[in-house]
Protein backbone atom coordinates (compact mmCIF):
# COMPACT_ATOMS: atom_id res chain seq x y z
CA UNK A 1 0.00 0.00 0.00
CA UNK A 2 1.06 3.39 -1.01
CA UNK A 3 0.90 6.51 1.15
CA UNK A 4 1.27 10.13 0.53
CA UNK A 5 4.75 12.01 1.25
CA UNK A 6 3.11 14.23 3.54
CA UNK A 7 2.64 11.58 6.39
CA UNK A 8 6.23 10.88 6.63
CA UNK A 9 7.30 13.79 8.17
CA UNK A 10 4.06 12.97 10.75
CA UNK A 11 5.95 9.36 11.46
CA UNK A 12 7.09 10.60 15.24
CA UNK A 13 4.87 12.77 17.89
CA UNK A 14 6.30 13.73 21.25
CA UNK A 15 2.68 12.52 22.77
CA UNK A 16 2.88 9.76 20.84
CA UNK A 17 6.47 8.08 21.75
CA UNK A 18 5.86 9.05 25.49
CA UNK A 19 2.75 7.32 25.36
CA UNK A 20 4.83 4.29 23.84
CA UNK A 21 7.00 4.76 26.69
CA UNK A 22 4.37 5.00 29.52
CA UNK A 23 2.64 1.53 28.55
CA UNK A 24 5.48 -0.11 28.12
CA UNK A 25 6.33 0.86 31.85
CA UNK A 26 3.03 0.32 33.03
CA UNK A 27 3.93 -3.82 31.50
CA UNK A 28 6.47 -4.00 33.85
CA UNK A 29 4.61 -3.10 37.23
CA UNK A 30 5.63 0.64 37.54
CA UNK A 31 3.59 2.87 39.28
CA UNK A 32 2.88 5.85 36.82
CA UNK A 33 2.94 9.39 37.41
CA UNK A 34 2.28 10.68 34.37
CA UNK A 35 3.43 14.68 34.00
CA UNK A 36 4.15 13.89 30.35
CA UNK A 37 0.78 15.59 28.94
CA UNK A 38 -1.02 18.99 30.01
CA UNK A 39 -4.24 17.81 30.11
CA UNK A 40 -5.73 19.44 33.46
CA UNK A 41 -7.08 16.82 36.22
CA UNK A 42 -9.01 19.71 37.20
CA UNK A 43 -13.04 19.47 36.70
CA UNK A 44 -15.55 22.16 34.66
CA UNK A 45 -17.35 24.11 36.99
CA UNK A 46 -20.79 22.70 37.64
CA UNK A 47 -22.75 25.79 35.93
CA UNK A 48 -20.98 24.31 32.90
CA UNK A 49 -21.73 20.83 33.00
CA UNK A 50 -25.82 21.75 34.25
CA UNK A 51 -25.59 23.70 30.85
CA UNK A 52 -24.92 20.66 28.84
CA UNK A 53 -26.64 18.37 31.11
CA UNK A 54 -30.15 19.88 30.28
CA UNK A 55 -29.00 20.32 26.39
CA UNK A 56 -28.69 15.86 25.93
CA UNK A 57 -32.30 16.28 27.05
CA UNK A 58 -33.34 18.85 24.41
CA UNK A 59 -34.09 16.49 21.39
CA UNK A 60 -33.29 20.42 19.01
CA UNK A 61 -29.93 20.17 20.01
CA UNK A 62 -29.63 16.25 18.38
CA UNK A 63 -28.71 17.57 14.95
CA UNK A 64 -26.14 18.63 12.95
CA UNK A 65 -25.07 22.14 13.59
CA UNK A 66 -23.93 24.62 10.98
CA UNK A 67 -22.37 27.98 11.32
CA UNK A 68 -25.19 30.00 11.78
CA UNK A 69 -26.52 27.74 14.69
CA UNK A 70 -23.46 28.90 16.37
CA UNK A 71 -24.20 32.60 16.45
CA UNK A 72 -24.98 32.53 20.20
CA UNK A 73 -21.81 31.07 20.95
CA UNK A 74 -19.77 33.47 18.40
CA UNK A 75 -21.48 36.59 20.41
CA UNK A 76 -20.37 35.27 23.58
CA UNK A 77 -16.46 34.48 22.86
CA UNK A 78 -16.76 38.01 21.10
CA UNK A 79 -18.18 39.52 24.28
CA UNK A 80 -15.64 38.00 26.36
CA UNK A 81 -12.91 38.69 23.95
CA UNK A 82 -13.32 42.51 24.04
CA UNK A 83 -14.23 42.90 28.03
CA UNK A 84 -10.66 41.10 28.61
CA UNK A 85 -8.75 43.05 25.71
CA UNK A 86 -11.01 46.40 24.84
CA UNK A 87 -11.30 45.64 21.70
CA UNK A 88 -14.67 45.55 19.43
CA UNK A 89 -14.94 42.41 17.58
CA UNK A 90 -17.93 41.29 15.19
CA UNK A 91 -19.35 37.75 15.72
CA UNK A 92 -20.83 37.59 12.45
CA UNK A 93 -17.62 37.75 10.77
CA UNK A 94 -14.57 37.49 12.88
CA UNK A 95 -15.38 34.65 15.19
CA UNK A 96 -14.91 30.68 14.17
CA UNK A 97 -15.50 27.94 16.38
CA UNK A 98 -13.33 25.36 16.65
CA UNK A 99 -12.65 21.81 18.02
CA UNK A 100 -10.21 23.52 20.28
CA UNK A 101 -7.20 25.84 19.35
CA UNK A 102 -5.69 22.45 17.59
CA UNK A 103 -7.32 22.52 15.14
CA UNK A 104 -7.28 26.29 13.94
CA UNK A 105 -3.50 25.63 14.01
CA UNK A 106 -3.38 22.67 12.11
CA UNK A 107 -5.96 23.59 9.64
CA UNK A 108 -5.28 27.04 8.67
CA UNK A 109 -2.41 26.20 6.75
CA UNK A 110 -3.87 24.42 4.17
CA UNK A 111 -5.99 27.57 3.62
CA UNK A 112 -2.79 30.04 3.22
CA UNK A 113 0.11 27.56 1.83
CA UNK A 114 0.98 26.54 -0.99
CA UNK A 115 3.59 23.51 -2.02
CA UNK A 116 7.11 25.00 -1.03
CA UNK A 117 5.77 28.17 0.74
CA UNK A 118 7.56 29.06 4.10
CA UNK A 119 6.15 28.74 7.57
CA UNK A 120 8.04 30.79 10.24
CA UNK A 121 7.63 28.76 13.27
CA UNK A 122 8.54 28.96 16.90
CA UNK A 123 11.58 26.33 17.87
CA UNK A 124 10.50 24.76 20.38
CA UNK A 125 6.87 24.79 19.93
CA UNK A 126 3.69 23.14 19.77
CA UNK A 127 3.80 19.65 17.83
CA UNK A 128 0.55 20.70 16.14
CA UNK A 129 1.82 23.97 14.49
CA UNK A 130 4.55 21.78 12.56
CA UNK A 131 1.65 19.32 11.43
CA UNK A 132 -0.54 22.01 9.38
CA UNK A 133 2.30 22.81 7.29
CA UNK A 134 3.66 19.51 6.32
CA UNK A 135 -0.39 18.56 5.87
CA UNK A 136 0.25 21.56 3.08
CA UNK A 137 2.94 20.55 2.21
CA UNK A 138 4.77 23.17 2.92
CA UNK A 139 8.40 24.37 4.10
CA UNK A 140 8.65 25.37 7.86
CA UNK A 141 11.54 27.81 9.11
CA UNK A 142 12.22 27.15 12.57
CA UNK A 143 12.81 30.58 14.87
CA UNK A 144 14.81 29.66 17.70
CA UNK A 145 13.95 30.34 21.16
CA UNK A 146 17.37 30.86 23.09
CA UNK A 147 17.09 31.24 26.92
CA UNK A 148 19.36 34.15 26.80
CA UNK A 149 16.96 35.67 24.37
CA UNK A 150 14.16 35.13 26.98
CA UNK A 151 12.77 32.84 24.53
CA UNK A 152 11.70 35.27 22.42
CA UNK A 153 12.06 34.79 18.51
CA UNK A 154 14.82 37.29 16.73
CA UNK A 155 12.87 38.32 13.48
CA UNK A 156 15.71 40.17 12.15
CA UNK A 157 17.34 36.40 12.08
CA UNK A 158 15.23 34.98 9.27
CA UNK A 159 17.16 35.21 5.90
CA UNK A 160 15.41 37.59 3.31
CA UNK A 161 15.30 34.62 1.14
CA UNK A 162 12.97 32.38 3.51
CA UNK A 163 11.20 35.75 4.45
CA UNK A 164 9.93 36.28 0.61
CA UNK A 165 8.61 32.61 0.13
CA UNK A 166 7.26 32.81 3.60
CA UNK A 167 3.12 33.05 3.94
CA UNK A 168 2.36 32.62 8.07
CA UNK A 169 4.03 33.20 10.90
CA UNK A 170 2.82 31.01 14.43
CA UNK A 171 3.45 32.65 17.72
CA UNK A 172 2.29 31.83 21.16
CA UNK A 173 2.38 33.25 24.33
CA UNK A 174 2.52 31.84 27.44
CA UNK A 175 4.75 29.26 25.23
CA UNK A 176 4.50 25.47 25.81
CA UNK A 177 6.83 24.30 25.88
CA UNK A 178 9.46 27.04 27.88
CA UNK A 179 6.69 28.95 30.25
CA UNK A 180 8.00 32.27 28.35
CA UNK A 181 5.90 34.96 28.48
CA UNK A 182 5.67 37.94 25.56
CA UNK A 183 5.84 41.83 25.74
CA UNK A 184 3.60 43.65 23.96
CA UNK A 185 6.47 45.31 22.04
CA UNK A 186 7.21 41.53 20.81
CA UNK A 187 3.52 41.60 18.95
CA UNK A 188 4.02 45.21 18.33
CA UNK A 189 6.89 44.08 16.01
CA UNK A 190 5.74 40.86 14.74
CA UNK A 191 2.47 42.68 13.15
CA UNK A 192 4.93 45.28 11.74
CA UNK A 193 6.88 42.78 10.23
CA UNK A 194 4.40 40.55 9.22
CA UNK A 195 2.32 44.01 7.31
CA UNK A 196 6.09 44.75 5.57
CA UNK A 197 6.20 41.69 4.01
CA UNK A 198 2.45 40.74 3.39
CA UNK A 199 2.58 37.83 6.04
CA UNK A 200 -0.25 36.48 8.58
CA UNK A 201 0.68 36.67 12.31
CA UNK A 202 -1.05 33.30 13.90
CA UNK A 203 -1.37 33.47 17.37
CA UNK A 204 -1.84 30.24 19.89
CA UNK A 205 -3.00 31.38 23.00
CA UNK A 206 -4.52 28.99 24.96
CA UNK A 207 -2.53 29.83 28.43
CA UNK A 208 -4.38 33.37 28.22
CA UNK A 209 -5.68 33.10 31.98
CA UNK A 210 -2.66 30.67 33.64
CA UNK A 211 -0.72 33.14 34.87
CA UNK A 212 0.51 33.61 38.07
CA UNK A 213 2.20 37.26 38.36
CA UNK A 214 0.49 40.41 37.41
CA UNK A 215 2.33 41.87 34.77
CA UNK A 216 1.70 45.36 33.71
CA UNK A 217 4.11 48.06 31.10
CA UNK A 218 4.87 50.88 31.78
CA UNK A 219 1.93 53.68 31.93
CA UNK A 220 -0.36 50.83 31.28
CA UNK A 221 -3.58 51.34 34.03
CA UNK A 222 -4.61 48.47 36.25
CA UNK A 223 -7.95 47.62 33.79
CA UNK A 224 -5.47 47.41 30.79
CA UNK A 225 -3.14 45.01 32.84
CA UNK A 226 -5.96 42.49 34.15
CA UNK A 227 -5.42 39.74 31.29
CA UNK A 228 -2.22 40.40 32.45
CA UNK A 229 -0.35 38.55 28.94
CA UNK A 230 -1.14 41.10 25.84
CA UNK A 231 -3.65 39.85 22.88
CA UNK A 232 -1.72 40.07 19.38
CA UNK A 233 -5.08 42.05 18.33
CA UNK A 234 -3.82 44.41 20.96
CA UNK A 235 -0.64 44.94 18.81
CA UNK A 236 -2.74 45.12 15.42
CA UNK A 237 -6.25 46.58 16.75
CA UNK A 238 -7.29 46.81 12.94
CA UNK A 239 -6.69 43.37 12.74
CA UNK A 240 -5.13 43.81 9.49
CA UNK A 241 -3.09 40.79 8.93
CA UNK A 242 -3.87 38.78 12.46
CA UNK A 243 -6.00 35.85 13.50
CA UNK A 244 -5.81 34.08 17.05
CA UNK A 245 -6.77 30.98 18.53
CA UNK A 246 -8.24 30.32 21.88
CA UNK A 247 -9.28 27.09 23.80
CA UNK A 248 -11.60 26.77 27.02
CA UNK A 249 -9.64 23.52 27.77
CA UNK A 250 -6.77 25.28 30.41
CA UNK A 251 -8.80 28.18 31.24
CA UNK A 252 -12.08 26.32 31.92
CA UNK A 253 -10.70 22.41 32.02
CA UNK A 254 -12.49 21.24 29.88
CA UNK A 255 -9.85 19.85 27.20
CA UNK A 256 -12.11 16.56 26.61
CA UNK A 257 -15.08 18.57 25.27
CA UNK A 258 -12.76 19.98 22.52
CA UNK A 259 -14.03 23.51 22.31
CA UNK A 260 -12.26 26.71 20.97
CA UNK A 261 -12.59 29.24 18.83
CA UNK A 262 -10.82 31.65 16.06
CA UNK A 263 -10.78 35.41 16.42
CA UNK A 264 -9.47 37.97 13.91
CA UNK A 265 -9.09 39.14 10.21
CA UNK A 266 -12.89 38.43 8.66
CA UNK A 267 -10.89 36.99 5.57
CA UNK A 268 -8.64 35.15 7.36
CA UNK A 269 -12.16 34.11 9.27
CA UNK A 270 -13.74 33.38 6.21
CA UNK A 271 -11.13 30.97 4.45
CA UNK A 272 -10.58 28.96 7.96
CA UNK A 273 -14.17 28.44 7.73
CA UNK A 274 -14.07 27.17 4.01
CA UNK A 275 -11.59 24.73 5.18
CA UNK A 276 -13.39 23.58 7.86
CA UNK A 277 -16.81 22.95 6.09
CA UNK A 278 -15.27 20.91 4.14
CA UNK A 279 -13.80 18.73 6.82
CA UNK A 280 -16.51 18.74 9.78
CA UNK A 281 -19.78 20.38 10.83
CA UNK A 282 -19.24 21.80 14.26
CA UNK A 283 -19.46 20.53 17.85
CA UNK A 284 -22.88 19.11 19.75
CA UNK A 285 -24.74 22.19 20.35
CA UNK A 286 -24.55 20.98 24.24
CA UNK A 287 -20.78 21.90 24.31
CA UNK A 288 -21.12 25.02 23.14
CA UNK A 289 -23.95 25.51 25.72
CA UNK A 290 -21.51 24.43 27.94
CA UNK A 291 -18.58 26.63 26.72
CA UNK A 292 -21.52 29.66 26.39
CA UNK A 293 -22.47 29.31 30.47
CA UNK A 294 -18.10 28.93 30.69
CA UNK A 295 -17.23 32.80 29.22
CA UNK A 296 -20.63 34.14 30.53
CA UNK A 297 -21.00 33.12 34.10
CA UNK A 298 -19.07 33.61 37.52
CA UNK A 299 -15.10 33.33 36.78
CA UNK A 300 -14.50 32.17 40.58
CA UNK A 301 -13.15 28.76 38.72
CA UNK A 302 -10.95 30.08 36.67
CA UNK A 303 -8.99 32.05 39.65
CA UNK A 304 -9.46 28.58 41.45
CA UNK A 305 -7.53 27.09 38.69
CA UNK A 306 -4.79 29.77 38.57
CA UNK A 307 -4.45 29.65 42.57
CA UNK A 308 -4.26 26.16 42.06
CA UNK A 309 -1.51 25.25 39.57
CA UNK A 310 0.55 28.61 41.35
CA UNK A 311 0.98 26.01 44.31
CA UNK A 312 1.37 23.19 42.70
CA UNK A 313 4.73 25.65 40.54
CA UNK A 314 5.54 26.52 43.71
CA UNK A 315 5.68 22.85 45.34
CA UNK A 316 7.52 21.21 42.50
CA UNK A 317 10.02 24.34 41.90
CA UNK A 318 10.91 24.02 45.85
CA UNK A 319 11.44 20.14 45.82
CA UNK A 320 14.36 20.22 42.78
CA UNK A 321 15.64 23.07 44.37
CA UNK A 322 15.74 20.23 47.29
CA UNK A 323 17.67 17.81 45.42
CA UNK A 324 19.59 20.32 43.61
CA UNK A 325 17.72 20.82 40.06
CA UNK A 326 17.90 24.28 40.21
CA UNK A 327 15.01 24.79 37.81
CA UNK A 328 13.61 28.88 37.26
CA UNK A 329 10.32 29.38 38.58
CA UNK A 330 8.06 29.85 35.53
CA UNK A 331 5.87 33.09 35.16
CA UNK A 332 2.91 30.91 33.26
CA UNK A 333 1.27 27.79 31.85
CA UNK A 334 1.26 24.72 33.64
CA UNK A 335 5.01 23.24 32.78
CA UNK A 336 7.89 23.65 34.60
CA UNK A 337 10.89 24.11 31.48
CA UNK A 338 13.70 22.36 33.00
CA UNK A 339 17.51 22.33 31.69
CA UNK A 340 18.79 18.77 31.85
CA UNK A 341 21.63 18.30 34.18
CA UNK A 342 24.85 16.15 33.30
CA UNK A 343 25.24 13.85 31.17
CA UNK A 344 21.78 13.95 29.81
CA UNK A 345 22.07 17.76 28.06
CA UNK A 346 22.01 16.15 24.56
CA UNK A 347 19.71 13.22 24.75
CA UNK A 348 16.49 14.37 26.27
CA UNK A 349 14.77 11.73 24.34
CA UNK A 350 16.67 9.33 26.32
CA UNK A 351 16.55 10.68 29.35
CA UNK A 352 12.40 10.45 29.24
CA UNK A 353 12.30 7.21 28.05
CA UNK A 354 14.45 5.76 30.99
CA UNK A 355 12.96 7.78 33.53
CA UNK A 356 10.00 6.14 32.77
CA UNK A 357 11.05 2.78 32.41
CA UNK A 358 13.01 3.12 36.10
CA UNK A 359 11.04 5.15 38.44
CA UNK A 360 7.42 5.64 36.52
CA UNK A 361 7.68 9.58 36.37
CA UNK A 362 6.56 10.13 32.61
CA UNK A 363 7.89 13.78 31.23
CA UNK A 364 8.11 15.39 27.52
CA UNK A 365 11.45 15.30 26.08
CA UNK A 366 12.94 18.92 25.16
CA UNK A 367 13.56 17.56 21.80
CA UNK A 368 10.07 16.08 21.29
CA UNK A 369 9.20 19.83 20.38
CA UNK A 370 12.21 20.82 17.89
CA UNK A 371 15.66 21.15 18.03
CA UNK A 372 16.07 24.04 20.06
CA UNK A 373 14.64 21.96 22.80
CA UNK A 374 17.43 19.73 22.77
CA UNK A 375 18.66 19.83 26.22
CA UNK A 376 15.57 20.62 28.21
CA UNK A 377 12.52 18.38 29.74
CA UNK A 378 9.10 19.52 29.94
CA UNK A 379 6.99 18.81 33.40
CA UNK A 380 3.25 19.12 33.12
CA UNK A 381 2.12 20.07 36.68
CA UNK A 382 -1.18 17.70 36.33
CA UNK A 383 -1.08 16.56 39.83
CA UNK A 384 -1.23 17.61 43.51
CA UNK A 385 1.48 18.75 45.39
CA UNK A 386 2.03 15.90 47.43
CA UNK A 387 2.25 13.29 44.44
CA UNK A 388 4.91 15.96 42.15
CA UNK A 389 6.60 15.68 45.64
CA UNK A 390 6.81 11.91 45.56
CA UNK A 391 7.43 12.70 41.99
CA UNK A 392 10.56 14.48 42.41
CA UNK A 393 11.91 11.82 44.93
CA UNK A 394 12.00 9.49 41.91
CA UNK A 395 13.77 11.50 39.93
CA UNK A 396 16.20 12.40 42.91
CA UNK A 397 16.92 8.34 43.19
CA UNK A 398 17.07 7.97 38.94
CA UNK A 399 19.82 10.83 39.10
Amino acid sequence: MQFAQRLQPLQSNVFADMDRAKAAALAVGQELIDLSLGSSDLPAESHVIEAISQSLHDRSTHGYLLFHGTQTFRQAAAHWYEQKFGIKVDPETEVLPLIGSQEGTAHLPLALLNPGDFALLLDPGYPSHAGGVYLASGQIYPMPLLAENDFLPLFADIPAAVVAQSKMMVLSYPHNPTSAIAPLSLFQEAVAFCQQHNIVLVHDFPYVDLVFEEIRGVGESFSQSQSLVPSVLQADPEKSVSIEFFTLSKSYNMGGFRIGYAIGNAELIKALRQIKAAVDFNQYRGILNGAIAALTGPQAGVEHTVATFRKRRDAFVKALHRIGWLVPSPKATMYIWAKLPSPWQQNSIEFCTQLVKQTGVAASPGAGFGKSGEGYVRFALVHEPPLLETAVDRIADFL
